[in-house]
């Protein structure tokens, strides 16, 4: 039996004040969820601005454990108390590696999981690989409370096993 889901993607500018970003998105959220929204994704890297257009050692310090980060631990209750998924893409720092994340945090809270981004480009106007690595989870899919949600993360779109 098929049934509708109402998604909201949000996307606006971000500054260098992650607080200040995260508080931005939590506002988004909320307007989309007073519209009906029951899954709600924010921007890559919503956190900061797009940093990888340059090599720059300072925006390794933006990288967290996933399950730390704060976007993921301030999300975490705005899930649950609105009743709404959100997958959130972060910056994540795990061990000595760093990854291009997201983070699914279903409409109770719960953190159901990471994917970590496969591809990585690497070109003009792209320094990804010089902040992640290749992911190593595998592409993921998580049986949320409004359905069966498939990640992949931009450039992930230009491979068909992104979508198998």
């Amino acid at each position: 039996m098929a049934r509708t889901i109402s998604v909201a993607a949000l996307q606006t500018s971000y500054g260098e004040d992650m607080q200040a970003n995260i508080d931005k998105t939590v506002a988004l959220i909320r307007q989309a969820a007073a519209k009906g929204a029951q899954v709600i994704l924010p921007s890559e890297l919503f956190q900061g601005p797009y940093f990888c257009v340059s090599q720059e050692e300072k925006w390794f310090g933006t990288a967290f454990p996933w399950r730390e980060h704060p976007a993921v631990v301030q999300l975490q209750p705005v899930a649950k108390e609105l009743g709404v998924v959100i997958p959130v893409s972060i910056f994540e720092r795990e061990g000595p590696h760093y990854f291009n994340s997201l983070v699914m945090i279903d409409a109770d809270g719960s953190l159901m999981g990471v994917y970590r981004k496969s591809h990585i480009p690497d070109g003009p106007g792209y320094q990804e690989k010089y902040y992640f690595r290749p992911g190593d989870t595998g592409f993921k899919v998580w049986d949320t409370r409004f359905g069966r949600i498939g990640v992949g993360i931009c450039w992930d779109q230009w491979y068909p096993e992104t979508a198998r």
